[in-house]
C-alpha cells in the first residue's frame, strides 16, 4: 500500500509540475514539451531530486520503475498518435528524402562521433559504441512540436517520420554488427538471422495492418462494450509495439507509430483520436516528458569530461543537420525545409538511452560515459523544440488539408468534415 501512496503522490506532483511547465513555455512563444523537459532536470538528481528530498519517496525502489513504465506507455502512445496523424500514401511519396536523409543521418554520427571519441582518448571499442549512441533519432519530440506546429503533414514532418523509422532499422543493425564484432555476450543470432526478423515483422505487420485491422474494427465497433473503439486501439497499439521489439527486434516505438498510421486508414480515426489523446496527453505524455529528466543526473560529469561532453553534444547536433539534412537536399528539397528536416533529427531520446544503455550493461562503456552521453541526449532534446521553433517562425502554413490543429499538448481537433466517423 505505501508504494501505491507513494506512485500516487509522485504522479500528482509530475502533473502539476509538468502542465505549469507547459504553460509556462507556451507564455514564452515556445512549444510545451520545453518547459515539460525543464521541469524533469529540475525535479531530477541534477537539481532538487525529488526521489531523495520528498521523505516519503526515500528508500522506494519500485518507484522509479513503476514511473518508467507509465513514460514508456506514454512514448508509445505519443508515436500511435503521430501515426494518426498521417496517411499510408503521404507516407510512401516521401520515400526518397526518408532513405537518404536516414541513410546519411546515421552514418555522418557515427563516423564523426567515433572520431571525436578518439581524440578525447577513448579506445576503439568504446568509441564505436559511443558513435553508436549519436547515430539513432528519436522522433516523439520533433512530432510532438511539429504537432503543435501544425505541420507534421508537410513535406518536412513527413520525410522526417519515414526518416526516422529507417535509422531506427539501421541503428539496430549496425548495434547488431558491434555486438558480433566486439563479442559482446547474449548475442542469439546472426546478422542475417536479425535481418530476416526486422523484414518478417515488418511483411507480417504491414499484411495485418492493411487486410485484417480494417474489417477487424467495423466488426467490433457494433459490440455494445462502452468505448470499444478506444479499447480496440490501444490494444492494436500495444500489442504492436510488443510485436516490433519482441518478434522484429526493432524498437517498441515503431510498431506504435505503424499501429496508428494503419488505423488512420480508417473511418473511425475521428474517435480513436479522441479517445487516445485525452488518456495519453492527459497522464501518460507528460510523465514521460518528465522522466528524462528524472533518469539523468549532470552531476556525475566533472573535470575534463566536462570538454568532452560539450564537444559530443556540439557533434551530435551537427551530424544529424548534416547528414540528415544534406540528405533530404540530395532528395530535392530546398535549403529551409533541409534544415528543418536536420534540426527534427537532433533528439535521440529514448532510443539513444536504449543503446548507451546496452553498451553499459555490457562493460563496452564506464559510468562515467553513459553520464555523458545522457548529458548529450539531454541537451539534444531540449535545443530540438527551440530550433524548430526558430525555423518555422514566421512561417504560417496553414492546417494540414482536412485537419486543424491546435496548440499546447492537447492533441490534435479534427474538422469533422474531413473524415467519416
Amino acid at each position: 500500500m505505501p508504494e501505491l501512496l507513494n506512485f500516487l503522490l509522485a504522479a500528482a506532483i509530475i502533473l502539476i509540475a509538468a502542465k505549469a511547465g507547459g504553460y509556462v513555455s507556451i507564455r514564452l512563444g515556445q512549444p510545451s514539451v520545453l518547459g515539460e523537459l525543464i521541469v524533469g532536470l529540475l525535479l531530477g538528481p541534477t537539481v532538487l531530486n525529488m526521489f531523495v528530498t520528498v521523505p516519503w519517496f526515500v528508500g522506494d525502489t519500485h518507484l522509479t520503475d513503476s514511473l518508467t513504465l507509465f513514460a514508456e506507455i506514454g512514448v508509445l502512445l505519443l508515436m500511435f498518435l503521430a501515426g494518426l496523424e498521417l496517411e499510408l500514401g503521404e507516407l510512401l511519396r516521401a520515400g526518397k528524402v526518408a532513405s537518404l536523409a536516414g541513410t546519411l543521418g546515421v552514418i555522418v554520427p557515427l563516423i564523426l562521433g567515433y572520431l571525436t571519441a578518439r581524440l578525447f582518448g577513448m579506445g576503439s571499442t568504446e568509441a564505436v559504441f559511443i558513435g553508436l549512441a549519436l547515430a539513432p533519432t528519436s522522433v516523439s519530440i520533433s512530432a510532438q512540436t511539429l504537432m503543435e506546429l501544425g505541420v507534421l503533414r508537410s513535406n518536412v514532418g513527413l520525410g522526417l517520420l519515414g526518416a526516422a523509422v529507417l535509422d531506427d532499422v539501421l541503428v539496430v543493425l549496425a548495434l547488431s554488427v558491434a555486438s558480433v564484432l566486439f563479442g559482446v555476450s547474449g548475442e542469439t543470432g546472426s546478422l542475417w538471422i536479425i535481418l530476416g526478423r526486422m523484414l518478417l515483422f515488418l511483411a507480417g505487420a504491414t499484411a495485418v495492418g492493411m487486410y485484417v485491422l480494417p474489417p477487424l474494427l467495423r466488426r467490433v465497433s457494433k459490440l455494445p462494450v462502452s468505448q470499444v473503439i478506444t479499447a480496440f486501439s490501444l490494444i492494436v497499439c500495444l500489442l504492436f509495439a510488443w510485436a516490433s521489439e519482441a518478434l522484429g527486434g526493432v524498437a517498441a516505438i515503431t510498431g506504435a507509430f505503424m499501429a496508428g498510421l494503419f488505423l488512420a486508414r480508417t473511418p473511425y480515426v475521428n474517435r480513436i483520436e479522441e479517445g487516445v489523446s485525452a488518456m495519453a496527453y492527459g497522464l501518460f505524455v507528460p510523465i514521460f516528458m518528465v522522466n528524462i529528466g528524472l533518469q539523468a543526473n549532470l552531476r556525475d560529469i566533472s573535470g575534463n569530461l566536462w570538454m568532452f561532453a560539450l564537444a559530443l553534444t556540439l557533434v551530435a547536433i551537427a551530424t544529424k543537420v548534416i547528414g540528415s539534412g544534406g540528405g533530404a537536399m540530395l532528395a530535392g528539397f530546398n535549403r529551409l525545409d533541409s534544415l528543418r528536416l536536420g534540426i527534427g533529427m537532433i533528439s535521440r531520446g529514448e532510443v539513444g538511452l536504449i543503446v548507451a544503455s546496452v553498451a553499459l550493461s555490457q562493460g563496452m562503456i564506464q559510468q562515467e560515459i553513459f553520464s555523458v552521453v545522457v548529458f548529450m541526449i539531454i541537451v539534444g532534446t531540449l535545443v530540438t523544440p527551440l530550433l524548430l521553433r526558430q525555423v518555422y517562425r514566421g512561417d504560417n502554413p496553414g492546417p494540414a488539408k482536412g485537419k486543424k490543429e491546435v496548440a499546447g499538448n492537447t492533441g490534435v481537433e479534427y474538422d469533422p468534415a474531413s473524415r467519416e466517423d
